[in-house]
């Protein structure tokens, strides 16, 4: 099911033939799925939806009445039935006996797994209460645009009243818990016909008889407001459009790939970060408009929004008629850090006035959104996934603000309400649970030839370490099937391709463009993109020369230069890593072309490694030596040269090679990803200018 984003009429796609077999907890999941599929009912990993269903206590066998609702984490558009908590509605209901007041909220939280029906390992939400107490038996809750901009809108509580015709009741702002669950139980109580309830700078409740029911006026609900604001929208939300206009598409993708590694090194000193790119119309009509400034200082308000934005985006100034691309990026570049110490410095002020005294530590100070007029909006987070949401719910910000502007005016949350948001306790017994980062988290790499043996087996040991991946070949049909090969195993937001002939200047450059682009930056080269030949010295022409040189010697020397510019400007160090050969050590007959290509990678290696350490960037080399199992150079004539020049068999080359090892062991893919993934990491931090074979053993390659 994929999912929606735009500004057409909900659709309504509840099919009473999928669901006729469905019991009550499966029509919950697939109410769940149909409105989390949509990101105009609701953001990813926002919301939540519940089910009051009579079950039979696996104890003793009577009817009892049982809460499904969707459970910590998770995302209602992609959830499974393990999504969903289930409780026990009397448990629920005898809690509020132990109910201490305001000041004890957190403790009804450690109440709730007692109240767990039949052992469901799913953890309940912070939200449950608000769930349980509603005496309705199916709810909704969710995080439209249009329904927020009007929970946030100035006269948010009579807007409620006017729009709906009284179908709404109302809830002024107060932070999600057990008060807020039984605020809104009551009113649904003493307010039976109400359909839901507008909460003020947060959200919308809906409720009804049947799962369906619930889903089509929750539906209706949202429609109701998106049609309201549409018509109030007079295209003056945001003020006039300033003196700037937008770059055009390719000059935003150019400067976007030229300052975002910039930005991104100056940010990740202490905390890797990967970045993402947003240039859609929503950001460029905020970014270029005039009341930017004013807007973003209000910072976002839903607790789902900023919770992955921070409370306030930073602007950064640019000044779009610099001149040519690199003036332009030098615009942004040169205030840059004092921009980014302001930032801190405000967020720092932030964290010490709204502090309590068993508030976490202060985390990460950076900005997780940058605005920049005339160009769009990146944001970093600790991974692709987190960025990019990152970004999408800072759209749905600029949303909301835009509606809440046209409905009366746009009001932030409170600066202490906000941070006991962010700073909740709760909050950080979440982030503390989640699993220890893995060695290549916050990394990324651009690995050429990334659609051969060596390349993929490379590119899936860096996705499994945590690694982003760009696969960079100039057969782009291999390369885009490698790509959504391990987009199914890992994800789409980790692995990209790109076309590149690493022979050729300008698409060597696209190549680290999109990879700046795509992922903020490159940390990892793994230069593997190659050739083979085979013919005796006094029959190689000059074509078949200069072909290795220019794949093998110019190439990796491309390659490899665009690789340090951009490791260079991030100023975070770097690992580069040369797929060579045992032949850049020993030659072989019939190859000399092949060989004298391979040894001057060895020595531009060995180059790169001098002028790259005082930068911190790394370069060492692997030397392969007859990987035949999925290797794509043995797929031409290559394979058929080396047995004649052996004398033996083509199928009998594989043996040749293992027989030749002194460990008597075929060399695959996998064993030469395994070493160049070391070399890239931690593991060899200290390790630069080295060669490291692996050949199962070919005694005169060795390098001493």
């Amino acid at each position: 099911m994929s999912r929606q984003q735009d500004s057409s009429i909900l659709e309504n796609r509840w099919d009473d033939q999928t669901a006729a077999d469905m019991n009550e907890a499966e029509l919950l999941l697939y109410r769940s799925n149909l409105l989390g599929a949509d990101l105009r009912i609701t953001n990813f990993g926002g919301g939540n939806t519940s089910a009051k269903v009579q079950e039979n206590d696996p104890l003793t066998g009577k009817a009892t009445q049982v809460l499904w609702v969707k459970g910590s984490g998770g995302d209602l558009g992609s959830m499974k039935m393990d999504g969903l908590s289930s409780l026990y509605m009397d448990k629920l209901t005898d809690l509020k006996t132990l109910y201490r007041g305001l000041d004890h909220e957190d403790e009804m939280v450690g109440y709730l797994p007692h109240c767990t029906f039949n052992l469901n390992a799913r953890a309940a939400s912070i939200d449950t209460p608000l769930h349980a107490y509603v005496p309705h038996k199916h709810i909704d809750h969710m995080h439209p645009d249009g329904v927020i901009a009007i929970a946030c809108a100035k006269d948010s509580k009579a807007l409620t009243e006017q729009i709906f015709e009284g179908q709404l009741g109302w809830l002024p702002w107060q932070r999600p818990g057990f008060d807020l669950g039984l605020k809104l139980g009551e009113m649904a109580t003493q307010n039976p016909a109400l359909n839901g309830v507008m909460m003020q700078g947060h959200g919308l409740f809906t409720w009804a008889d049947t799962s369906k029911n619930c889903y089509l006026k929750t539906l209706e609900i949202i429609q109701c407001a998106a049609d309201w604001l549409a018509e109030k929208d007079a295209g003056r939300a945001f003020g006039s459009i300033s003196t700037q206009t937008s770059f055009t598409p390719e000059q935003r993708h150019e400067i976007a790939a030229h300052l975002s590694p910039v930005l991104r090194g100056k940010i990740s000193k202490t905390e890797p970060k990967i970045g993402h790119f947003n240039d859609s119309d929503e950001v460029l009509e905020f970014v270029n408009s005039a009341r930017l400034n004013e807007l973003a200082e209000l910072g976002t308000s839903c607790p789902d929004h900023f919770l992955r934005t921070k409370r306030k985006p930073l602007v950064l100034n640019i000044d779009p008629d610099a001149g040519t691309i690199d003036q332009i990026v030098a615009s942004i570049s040169d205030p840059l850090d004092q921009q980014l110490q302001s930032y801190r410095n405000d967020y720092a002020a932030y964290y010490e006035q709204c502090a309590r005294d068993n508030s976490p530590p202060i985390r990460d100070s950076n900005a997780v959104v940058y605005l920049i007029p005339a160009l769009g909006m990146f944001t970093f987070a600790k991974d692709k996934a987190t960025a990019r949401i990152a970004g999408e719910f800072y759209v749905n910000a600029i949303n909301v603000m835009k509606g809440a502007e046209n409905a009366g005016g746009y009001v932030g949350l409170p600066d202490q309400e906000a941070f006991d948001i962010e700073y909740w306790l709760l909050e950080e017994a979440k982030l503390q649970r989640m699993p220890s980062p893995k060695s290549l988290a916050g990394k990324t790499a651009l690995v050429t030839g990334g659609a051969g043996g060596i390349g993929a087996a490379t590119a899936r040991h860096l996705l499994r370490d945590g690694a982003c991946v760009m696969l960079a070949d100039i057969d782009q049909t291999a390369n885009n099937n490698m790509a959504s090969r391990l987009a199914g195993e890992f994800s789409s937001d980790v692995v990209s391709s790109v076309e590149c002939d690493v022979t050729n200047e300008a698409s060597v450059r696209a190549a680290f463009e999109q990879a700046c682009v795509t992922f903020g930056g490159v940390d990892i080269l793994v230069s593997n993109a190659g050739i083979a030949s085979s013919a005796p010295f006094d029959q190689t022409s000059l074509e078949l020369w200069n072909k290795n040189i220019s794949v093998l010697t110019t190439g990796y020397f491309l390659v490899t230069r665009e690789a340090f510019k951009i490791l260079k400007s991030q100023g975070i160090g770097g690992s580069i890593v040369f797929v060579a050969s045992k032949n850049a050590l020993v030659a072989s007959a019939n190859a000399a072309a092949y060989c004298t290509a391979k040894g001057a990678e060895l020595q531009l290696a060995r180059a790169v490694a001098v002028e790259g350490a005082p930068l911190g960037i790394r370069c060492n080399v692997v030397n392969p030596d007859a990987v035949l199992q999925g290797s794509k150079i043995w797929s031409g004539d290559w394979k058929k040269e080396r047995a004649d020049a052996y004398d033996i068999s083509e199928d009998g080359l594989q043996e040749h090679y293992r027989n030749r090892s002194l460990l008597k062991r075929d060399v695959l893919p996998e064993d030469i990803a395994e070493a160049i993934v070391f070399l890239a990491s931690e593991k060899a931090a200290k390790s630069t200018g080295n060669v490291l074979n692996v050949d199962a053993g070919h005694a005169p390659s060795f390098t001493r």
